[in-house]
């Protein structure tokens, strides 16, 4: 009962400091975008805006409904808001959280885990604001000195290499469902003719389906 409490303290708190945070970030990302159109006159058209916006929402519109979903179990509620707000979620926030969960070995959706992600998360943020700084003055400098095929790696395989991590870390954990979790995508591609938002979609909530069937059956059986 305790621990409830603290939960439902907890979650009103980042609510009450993460929606209006996240709110303001998004109406001041357009801030320098209307200043440079005020200050050289050049607003674009209505239709332009609306078709911007739509081929946009065509492209990423899944995620904005994915990702939430699908990240909030190693993110928790604070987490999720720092990593909407912060970025780089899939390749820095969600596998910095997963790996402070497994550590710690906190149960996702206890007070615990939302504590662990979140003080993760916070340490990726900082170490992610101190190496971007670093990057921009040494970055090139570095990049430009390494052979091509090490920065056609980098390019390439960076971000694979940090998803296959996080689902090898789960798969260990619970590897019946992370064979569906593979099989779906790559039937989905099999395919071929499904868009990637589709396929991404059906990966997600296919995924959490099976999960869930398969937690049901293991429930009936201990009953």
């Amino acid at each position: 009962m305790e621990n409830n409490n603290y939960m439902s303290t907890w979650k009103k708190s980042c609510i009450r400091i993460g929606s209006p945070t996240n709110i303001l970030a998004a109406f001041t990302a357009f801030i320098p975008v209307l200043y440079l159109c005020n200050k050289f006159d050049c607003w674009p058209e209505t239709s332009l805006i609306l078709s911007a916006w739509a081929l946009t929402a065509i492209a990423f519109g899944a995620f904005y409904i994915v990702e939430p979903i699908a990240y909030y179990a190693s993110l928790g509620m604070a987490g999720t808001y720092l990593s909407f707000l912060s970025g780089n979620i899939g390749n820095m926030r969600m596998p910095c959280a997963s790996l402070a969960l497994d550590v710690t070995e906190s149960e996702p959706g206890t007070i615990q885990a939302e504590v662990v992600s979140t003080m993760a998360i916070c340490g990726s943020i900082i170490t992610n604001l101190i190496a971007t700084t670093a990057a921009a003055f040494v970055g090139t400098a570095i990049v430009a000195i390494l052979p091509q095929a090490i920065n056609d790696g980098l390019k390439l395989y960076a971000s694979a290499a940090i998803f296959g991590a996080t689902f090898g870390n789960y798969a260990l954990k619970k590897p019946k469902i992370a064979v569906f979790g593979a099989l779906i995508p790559i039937v989905c591609k099999l395919i071929g003719t499904l868009p990637a938002w589709l396929t991404i979609v059906l990966s997600v909530f296919g995924t959490v389906l099976i999960a869930r069937l398969m937690f049901n059956a293991e429930q009936k059986k201990k009953a």
